[in-house]
C-alpha cells in the first residue's frame, strides 16, 4: 500500500517519471529474477552445511 501511494505522489509530481517506472517494473522484476532464485539456492545450501556441522552438537544434547 505504501509503494502505491509513493507511486501517486511520484505521479502528481513528475508524471512522465511515474510512467517510465510503471513500464520498467516488470522489466526489472524479469532481470532480478536470477538473483532471488540464486539468493534461494545459496540459502539452502549454507543451511545444510550448518545442519551437518551442527548434527553431532545436537547428537550430543540427545543424550
Amino acid at each position: 500500500m505504501v509503494k502505491f501511494l509513493l507511486w501517486c505522489i511520484l505521479l502528481v509530481l513528475c508524471w512522465p517519471l511515474a510512467l517510465a517506472a510503471l513500464m520498467l517494473y516488470p522489466l526489472m522484476w524479469l532481470v532480478l529474477l536470477p538473483f532471488r532464485v540464486a539468493g534461494i539456492a545459496v540459502g539452502g545450501a549454507l543451511a545444510l552445511v550448518s545442519a551437518i556441522i551442527f548434527l553431532p552438537v545436537r547428537m550430543l544434547r540427545a543424550i
